[in-house]
This record gives structure tokens, sequence and C-alpha cells, in this order.
């Protein structure tokens, strides 16, 4: 589950540096740079997210060896 989760941190980067190429900094919210902030906000929420997980998953863990 962690690889599952580090792949798409990867694609979740790989994603929104090539939105950055795509932004038109005079124009921000117009056209294809409005996609553009859409989807790097998009994949910054995902990254987010996906950490959460994986702090979850670390602290589920300790639980549960502590348990034992």
């Amino acid at each position: 589950m962690k690889t599952f989760s580090y792949i798409f941190i990867a694609l979740a980067v790989v994603l929104s540096i090539y939105n950055v190429t795509k932004l038109d900094f005079d124009n921000l919210l117009q056209g294809d740079s409005l996609v553009a902030v859409i989807s790097i906000v998009a994949a910054l929420c995902a990254i987010m997210i996906l950490l959460i997980f994986l702090t979850s998953k670390k602290i589920q863990e300790k639980i549960d060896n502590h348990k034992k």
C-alpha cells in the first residue's frame, strides 16, 4: 500500500509541474491557465490526502504493535 501511495504522490507532483508550464501569468484565470490552476490545486490536494493517509497508517501500525 505504501508503494501505491508513493507512486500516486510522484504522479501528482509530475502533473503539477507540467501544469505550471501551462500557466500564462498575464491571464491567470482565463482559458488554459484556469484549467492549469485547477489541476495544480487538485494535485496538491491529492498529495495532502495521501500524506495524511500514510501518516494514519503509521499511527495505526504503532497502535497495533503497542497492543501486542
